[in-house]
């Protein structure tokens, strides 16, 4: 099958602490890593605080605006106060996707007793998947193999492109 056309994501990592210059994002080097795999064409990387209104502006711009064709966050999935990405994501979202997150849940399963605490969301904004990453690093990479195999196909639905249905056409080897 032919390589379809170029899809673009977006990579936003979500951490106050980050956000104010404290250390390097290495969980938006995992998200880059990902899209990288997914042969999609990275059209912007974000290091943004979690602010609410901040988040739903971002997530608007980049799925209304530059109608990018996958947005993959990063951080503020847990239950501290401070970790509104999924209050922000619903609130730009109109359509879940709970397969992906609990997807995502089950994946950190095994590698922490904390697992259970993500409360990460995914979703469709027009024609944008929009999937909300954990903060670390390890979990990242964790998660975006958990969810990969299928994220080209889901990309294909939303964009009403043919799709085999078997969701591993497009995937980098």
């Amino acid at each position: 099958m032919a390589p379809r056309a170029m899809m673009r994501a977006v990579l936003i990592t979500i951490s106050t602490s980050k956000a104010a210059g404290e250390g390097h994002d290495e969980s938006g080097d995992e998200l880059a890593a990902l899209a990288v795999r997914l042969g999609l064409d990275i059209a912007g990387r974000e290091l943004i605080a979690d602010d609410r209104a901040l988040i739903e502006q971002r997530l608007r711009h980049w799925s209304e605006g530059e109608r990018c064709a996958l947005v993959l966050t990063s951080g503020g999935t847990g239950v501290a106060p401070s970790d509104v990405t999924p209050e922000a994501t619903r609130a730009v979202i109109e359509r879940e996707v709970p397969g992906i997150a609990e997807a995502l849940r089950e994946s950190s399963r095994a590698h922490t007793p904390h697992w259970m605490l993500s409360r990460a969301v995914a979703g469709i904004a027009g024609t944008t998947l929009i999937v909300n990453l954990p903060g670390s690093p390890a979990a990242v990479a964790e998660a975006g193999e958990a969810i990969a195999a299928a994220l080209p196909h889901a990309l294909a639905l939303i964009a009403s492109l043919p799709s085999d249905h078997r969701g591993t056409q497009y995937l980098r080897r």
